[in-house]
């Protein structure tokens, strides 16, 4: 509002009142009463507009009704002739057994599996195995043509000729001696290099045993060949062969073979810091894989000492029977063990529990008013006999959906 002049008659007042002016005039004596009172109104005016204009731009009011009316909108109601297909059960609070599922991955039995490494220097001139034979201890797995092994077979070759030179030497001085044809100095000479040809002959057969070879009884002079065998340690399968025909090996540095008896394995399982106090050696395990239907059985033989930093678990060790071989070494299988009960488990049939569009558990909720459901987020715990434990999101008694919980699903996004 704008008032300019004093309303006289030399000089009429005129008021500017939305967009118009207005001209007035009033005695001397009222001119203050009268611009007064046609101040008042016109300034009660533009505060009422200006109030209605700030409330609008407030959104509390409708704030609070917008939130009421979400609230509202997760229930959604179904039809009395539609409840037949929905059944409604109590949250039950029972003894649930406790069963962890352990990953794991699938290695050979290190008590029983070896790696082979020749103890001779050359070339391999012939290969008798290959992976996935079986074969059976001190059976002969290559041969290396090595001038080390043909020094050594010819210094046992010798010393076993000279040991049986020097005892018969030692017998036929004693039997001069005993019908007084020498002295006895010489018969002590006899026996004497007897012995020194004794100590040399078993050097040598030491030496030989160190390579591996066993068999001397095969070593004649007429051997041709300075081939050395490589015998197989243990009984068990070939599962890796690291050596081809040609190939300088050196000694007791390179792995030419791995033998495993695969009638064991082991798995290795990893258990979360939160259930250590449920696994135990001893425990009976039963292990499943993707690839074959039947349960394979163990039992838990070690514990590690630490825990994983980076993933925090700790690595169990799983003795398992391997009946046909058919665990292979880096599968992945599933670790089942049987770590006792769950008291007082809130628990809810296994129908109940759906996921929404983010993959989060929820179950649907039976309220006061007939017909009227609502959907409650709940965090999962363990399933077992088609039972699920619900760990939080709902209380014992409550009422909530087991069959028809998917028609529920569909007729609440339905009314959506």
């Amino acid at each position: 509002m704008r008032i300019r002049g004093n309303g006289t008659p030399n000089q009429p007042g005129r008021v500017k009142h939305r967009g118009l002016w207005h001209l007035y005039e009033v005695p001397a004596r009222r001119r203050g009463a009268v611009a007064l009172a046609l101040a008042v109104p016109l300034l009660l005016t533009f505060a009422a507009c200006g109030s209605r204009d700030t409330d609008a731009s407030q959104p509390s009011a409708s704030y609070s009704s917008n939130r009421a009316d979400d609230a509202k909108a997760q229930l959604f109601t179904v039809p009395q002739e539609q409840m037949a297909h929905v059944q409604i059960v109590p949250v039950m609070i029972t003894q649930l057994p406790r069963v962890l599922r352990l990953t794991g991955t699938v290695a050979y039995n290190s008590f029983q599996t070896t790696p082979v490494i020749t103890q001779v220097n050359g070339p391999v001139t012939r290969i008798m195995a290959v992976p996935g034979q079986m074969v059976q201890a001190g059976q002969p797995l290559l041969y290396v043509s090595s001038p080390d092994y043909a020094q050594l077979r010819s210094s046992y070759l010798k010393a076993q000729d000279a040991f049986q030179l020097a005892e018969k030497n030692q017998a036929r001085a004693q039997d001069l001696y005993e019908h007084h044809a020498i002295a006895e100095a010489d018969l002590l000479q006899a026996q004497t290099t007897r012995d020194q040809s004794k100590a040399d002959l078993q050097a040598a057969v030491h030496a030989l045993k160190v390579l591996g070879v066993t068999r001397l009884e095969s070593l004649t002079a007429d051997s041709a060949l300075p081939e050395v065998p490589v015998f197989a340690p243990i009984t068990g399968e070939v599962v890796d062969r690291q050596a081809a025909p040609g190939q300088v090996v050196q000694a007791g540095a390179t792995q030419i073979f791995t033998i495993s008896n695969l009638s064991t394995v082991w798995v290795l399982a990893n258990v979360y810091e939160r259930d250590l106090g449920f696994v135990h050696v001893g425990d009976v395990v039963a292990i499943q894989s993707d690839a074959y239907p039947e349960t394979f059985r163990g039992r838990i033989s070690y514990t590690a000492a630490a825990l994983d930093p980076a993933s925090r678990t700790l690595q169990v060790r799983i003795d398992a029977r391997n009946p046909g071989g058919k665990l292979k070494k880096d599968m992945y299988v599933t670790a089942v063990v049987d770590a006792g009960e769950i008291p007082n488990a809130l628990t809810v049939p296994d129908s109940a529990v759906l996921r929404n569009s983010e993959n989060q558990p929820f179950v649907y909720i039976a309220e006061n008013e007939p017909g009227q459901f609502g959907q409650r987020l709940v965090t999962l715990g363990e399933s077992q006999d088609g039972k699920t434990q619900i760990l939080s999101g709902l209380r014992a008694g409550e009422r909530v959906v087991a069959d028809g919980s998917l028609f529920l699903q569909f007729a609440n996004s339905f009314q959506r």
